[in-house]
């Protein structure tokens, strides 16, 4: 009982509007195949719920965790993890804006899905996704590429050829809060209905082609404010992911 739990980058990333405490996002999201978390279960004489893995975080915030409390009212949840262990190895680094908490409580819950029987459609389980974090209905999804709006709970397969993407993460650790908070209070912008549909619409590799660093991601600008260690690793070619710290390239990029 194992599957890739795979990491992503947001090719683009703008903001749209406000909602409540919320920043509606227009965002290009695309999976990385060459990094990837593993996520098993196995047999364990364990009578509550456990998780094997190294985390910088307590059990009760793992994201892995919320998305089982959110399935504990099946029966068959709660029995199949009285004798099975979720087991994570970490590939994917923490706090780098490559989603990897969230790829990994999607996992768990299409695997869960799977196993216990439970029957749920890709929707239905898009409507827990999203209340565990915004990027985990995309993962959940498991599409390549795909366009994504709102608070991340619409989600849009885009059509196009799967990229070679490569990532570096600096050790710097991005508060998306203060990230956020920032781009509030001295970078705010919101895009413009006919500039968001153009970059919906727009190959990834000819996104970006026309953008750079800072014109691709809203969010670049502020993290540099808050972190300037990550100005260290600005180079042509190379974009920033989510609230970072991560930076990618496409190798195929011509």
């Amino acid at each position: 009982m194992m599957k890739k739990s795979y990491a992503k980058v947001n090719i683009f990333l703008k903001i749209a509007n406000k909602r409540d405490n919320y920043h509606e996002l227009v965002s290009r999201f695309v999976r990385v195949h060459s990094l990837y978390d593993l996520v098993s279960f196995e047999k364990s004489n364990n009578t509550k719920f456990n998780i094997i893995g190294d985390f910088a975080c307590k059990l009760e915030s793992n994201t892995v965790y919320k998305a089982y409390k959110l399935l504990e009212k099946y029966d068959s949840v709660k029995t199949f993890f009285q004798n099975h262990d979720v087991k994570i190895e970490k590939n994917i680094p923490e706090f780098a804006g490559l989603g990897g908490g969230s790829s990994n409580a999607a996992t768990f819950l299409i695997m869960t899905n799977e196993y216990c029987n439970l029957n749920l459609s890709k929707d239905e389980l898009c409507e827990i996704a999203v209340k565990i974090g915004a990027d985990v209905p995309f993962f959940v999804y498991e599409y390549d590429s795909a366009n994504v709006r709102g608070i991340g709970e619409i989600v849009e397969k885009f059509d196009e050829e799967i990229l070679d993407i490569q990532t570096i993460t600096p050790k710097i650790k991005c508060d998306t809060g203060e990230i956020f908070s920032i781009f509030r209070n001295k970078f705010y912008k919101q895009i413009q209905d006919d500039e968001a549909l153009k970059l919906l619409n727009t190959k990834s590799i000819d996104i970006l082609n026309q953008l750079d660093i800072y014109t691709a991601n809203d969010l670049y600008e502020p993290a540099v404010n808050a972190y300037s260690l990550l100005k260290e690793y600005e180079k042509k070619d190379w974009y920033f992911s989510g609230s970072g710290s991560s930076f990618f390239k496409v190798n195929n990029n011509g």
